[in-house]
Order: C-alpha cells, then structure tokens, then sequence
C-alpha cells in the first residue's frame, strides 16, 4: 500500500458526523482491512507507522505524556491528510488537538484486529517505523 493509498482509505473510511475518539473511524477501516488481502492489512500498518513517526518530534511533544502524545498524534493522522500535511508545515496547528484532547487510540489498533479477523491469528506485528512516542530520535535531537 502506497501513501496515497493509504490516505484514500482514510478518507473512504472517514465517517460523515462528529468522531471524536476515532472510534468509527477505526470500526469501518478494520472492516474494510479484514476483507483481505493480508498485504493491504500490512501495508496499512507500515504507512499508519510512518505516518505517527512523522509527527513524533520536539515540536509537537515537548510536555506531553507518553500516551497523550501518541493518542494525540492518531488524532491528526485520522483527521485526514490535508489536516496531516497542514501539522507537518505548520507544528501550531498541532495545539488544537493537545488542548480540546482529540485522541483516537482505536485507530493504533486497526492493522491487528483486521489481520485477526482475517487470519484467525494474533498478529506479532513489527513495522520499518515505530509509532511509540519519542522513538523517532532526529526529532527529539536539537538542531
């Protein structure tokens, strides 16, 4: 799965009222991953990493728990990739979703509940990126 790929899904995925936490969100990407094939739920997995290292970067976490900072940074990557690209250019516009507390940690777990639902099988998942907080560390280094 391509990075457009992967944006096009959120947006497909995306529902039409009020998500706060991601919830449905999570709830229609797991359904649509769970359909197969495994390497759209692999590749959904690898591009979600990507996507939350990105955003794992002083900038944007400095104060800010482990877990809020994680859940915080779902909420962007499930606000769709315009809002996405906007945090990337514009670090501010993170703030918004820090203090009105938008998490969407549903979203963190989609790849492995659809790779169950579609293997019958836990998956013992391992990306190219770590989406844990402060594991990008050219982010967290002064310039």
């Amino acid at each position: 799965m391509n990075e457009d790929v992967f944006w096009q899904l959120i947006e497909e995925c995306s529902p039409s009222t009020p998500d706060p936490e991601g919830a449905w969100l999570a709830a229609a990407l797991t359904a649509r991953l769970a359909a197969g094939p495994v390497a759209g739920v692999v590749g959904f997995a690898e591009q979600l990493s990507w996507a939350m290292y990105r955003l794992d970067r002083k900038e944007y976490g400095e104060g800010l728990s482990g877990d809020a900072f994680l859940y915080t940074r779902a909420a962007v990557v499930a606000a769709g990739r315009e809002e996405y690209d906007r945090v990337l250019r514009e670090p501010a516009r993170f703030i918004p979703f820090v203090t009105d507390l938008a998490w969407a940690e549903d979203l963190l777990y989609v790849p492995d509940k659809a790779y169950e639902l579609l293997t019958s099988e836990v998956w013992d998942r391992g990306t190219r990126y770590s989406y844990e907080s402060y594991s990008n560390t050219a982010g967290w280094t002064d310039a």
